[in-house]
């Protein structure tokens, strides 16, 4: 395959790794400055400059986006995805998993195990977010920070109080996180590629430090993962569309809790770490994906006119309730089940015989009108615009 790294280090040892394993593969392989890129809308076709010239055809992409420059490189990882061409790691996945916040919100929608996180901003509202986490200590985060810059441990909570309205003042959003004690300065880095943990390690803080990422002096060893703690990771990488990262977890007491899912894992800790070869496992996983390139579902479903893509609450007291998927009369009012979710569970392309239960999801494409149809009826308001009151504004 003819594979395109993008990346602002070219001399970086990840980089370097991805790309001598694509070249001792047999592939061929260019590293291209994410920031040289121009993106083309002038013609019938989405297209991509590169140093002012039309950009070659490449087979697959393998994004190293940096923190910096975010929004212009998933500006242009978004155009080689308009233009059919694969990349593990989608634009919208590498947004999600940038900000703290959304990665927390569309992870906790997917009942995924975090540590108790609050998010709030005037400052009347701190303190009991504080409270609501368990009261100090607690971790305060920026909300875009990388290799623990941007990550404070306040003891009491007091200092909580005052580096909160210190960074607010500032115009900085901040996460107010529990502080799990019994992680003891540790947590776990899983290497998720596809749909598989290919390696990881623990990471373990030095002295009084509770950071325990490796730029912060902390020491790394290979661990090998229980099944509840790979589950999690993958399930993690999946649920933010991140097809290679890096998920970091805390031992909790009642499991693993996933901390952050970074769409751009460095390489050299963990390869010294575990003696892997995961540079190699990324790249072989790219190769056998290039006939499947990343494409945004909702948009590619939703263009034909009265069709569109919807999720299904199967209520309990829902007709179909008891019936099988044959029998329900989706496939009658031109309906097709994509997946079907069952509490954590996932059934992908579900079969005609599965029997529907009461609070299955089902995510469907078909017609708008008929979906509708299948969605409880609230109680409307009055379409009819009233009259202006004679007070329209009250006192506060």
């Amino acid at each position: 395959m003819k594979l395109a790294i993008l990346s602002v280090s070219p001399r970086a040892y990840s980089t370097q790794r991805l790309r001598t394993a694509a070249l001792d593969r047999g592939h061929t392989v260019k590293v291209l400055n994410t920031l040289r890129f121009g993106i083309d809308l002038s013609h019938d076709e989405p297209d991509l400059q590169f140093r002012g010239k039309q950009l070659s055809d490449y087979d697959a992409i393998l994004p190293r986006i940096g923190n910096s420059i975010t929004y212009f490189g998933t500006a242009v990882v978004r155009q080689f995805e308009q233009m059919d061409v694969y990349t593990p790691n989608t634009a919208a996945g590498i947004t999600n998993s940038r900000d703290k916040l959304r990665a927390s919100q569309i992870l906790s929608r997917h009942n995924v195990l975090m540590p108790a996180t609050t998010f709030v901003r005037d400052r009347a509202d701190v303190i009991p977010a504080i409270e609501r986490v368990g009261g100090a200590p607690v971790v305060i985060k920026l909300l875009e920070g990388t290799q623990g810059i941007g990550v404070i441990l306040a003891p009491d909570r007091k200092v909580a109080e005052a580096i909160i309205e210190t960074l607010h003042s500032t115009r900085q959003n901040v996460l107010i996180q529990r502080f799990v004690k019994e992680s003891k300065g540790r947590d776990i880095r899983a290497l998720v590629v596809g749909d598989r943990v290919v390696a990881a390690m623990r990471r373990v803080a030095q002295g009084d430090e509770f950071r325990s990422n490796v730029h912060r002096g902390g020491s790394v060893e290979a661990v090998e993962l229980d099944p509840v703690f790979e589950e999690a990771a993958v399930r993690s990488a999946q649920i933010m569309g991140l097809k290679v990262a890096g998920v970091d977890m805390l031992e909790g007491n009642d499991g693993p809790l996933v901390m952050e899912v970074n769409s751009s894992p460095g390489l050299e800790g963990i390869e010294n770490a575990t003696k892997l070869d995961i540079a190699g496992a990324i790249i072989d996983h790219i190769d056998n994906q290039v006939a499947f390139p990343q494409i945004d579902v909702r948009q590619r479903l939703s263009v034909s006119t009265g069709y569109g893509v919807a999720e299904l609450a199967v209520h309990g007291e829902a007709d179909i309730v008891g019936k099988s998927i044959t029998d329900s009369g989706l496939r009658e009012k031109d309906i097709t089940v994509l997946t079907l979710h069952r509490g954590a569970q996932v059934l992908p392309n579900p079969r005609a015989s599965t029997v529907l239960e009461a609070e299955d999801r089902l995510l469907c494409f078909g017609k708008l009108e008929e979906m509708r149809s299948m969605i409880p009826e609230r109680r409307k308001r009055r379409q009819r615009v009233k009259k202006l009151p004679k007070q329209p504004i009250h006192d506060a």
